[in-house]
């Protein structure tokens, strides 16, 4: 007789941020339901500690809590090699796009208003989950003298190291992954910042120019192409349209 063995796949674990004790049981409960692992934390200090010990395979991280604000714990965590790839969703009141913006520049990969609804906030982890889960290049990339190292975090053009932020980083990822082919703003927004994302399609705009400026060593930043009335591409054939 055959017996077949069950490959169980282990929970993702979810960090619970937020000062509200009533908030977190209610998150709580909506992922246990979702057959989430659930830790939770109070203020910035205590998530810290948890993120470095339990090591969470995602953060729901509200933006307004005494003492250490979530943005700026989120500033630290990116600034952090050991974290900076932890996947964070902001969880806050403010819902005007200037707080989308600062806090998806900061790094956060998605942005939940208050008040939500459990099913919308299960659909959101688990689609910045799979989004995550989704980017497992291993390799360097190399094009001209430009090296993207996915594993170390790192771009270098000449030999010289190239500061990015998050956004900035995640965008040049997406283009090195996706070369020669035209991509309209809203496709952009979609690859990059995620499907559940709500932002002006302007938005890319200022972040290709952020992109273009740091990259600007030895003409690396006309890979980055303009096509008229269509969007942008990344192209290592330099032409102009």
């Amino acid at each position: 007789m055959n017996d077949k063995v069950a490959t169980i796949m282990p929970k993702h674990t979810i960090l619970i941020v937020d000062d509200e004790v009533a908030i977190r049981d209610m998150l709580c409960i909506a992922l246990e339901a979702a057959d989430f692992n659930v830790l939770q934390a109070e203020n910035a200090q205590q998530a810290h500690g948890t993120i470095v010990d339990s090591q969470p395979d995602l953060v729901l991280l509200d933006w307004m809590m005494p003492g250490t604000t979530g943005l700026e714990l989120l500033r630290r965590l990116k600034r952090d090699e050991l974290t900076a790839k932890l996947p964070i969703i902001m969880l806050t009141a403010k819902a005007d796009e200037d707080y989308k913006i600062a806090g998806l520049d900061a790094g956060a990969d998605d942005y939940l208003a208050k008040p939500f609804s459990p099913r919308e906030l299960i659909s959101r982890v688990k689609a910045v989950l799979r989004r995550i889960g989704r980017e497992d290049l291993q390799e360097p990339i190399v094009i001209g003298e430009l090296i993207f190292d996915p594993i170390g975090h790192r771009v270098s053009i000449a030999g010289q190291p190239i500061t990015l932020g998050p956004t900035e980083y995640r965008l040049l990822q997406f283009f090195l992954t996706h070369q020669e082919r035209v991509y309209s703003r809203g496709q952009i927004l979609d690859y990059v910042w995620g499907g559940n994302v709500y932002l002006d399609e302007r938005t890319v705009d200022v972040h290709i120019r952020r992109l273009r400026k740091a990259i600007s060593v030895a003409g690396h930043e006309n890979y980055v192409q303009t096509v008229r009335g269509a969007g942008y591409r990344f192209s290592s054939q330099l032409q102009h349209d």
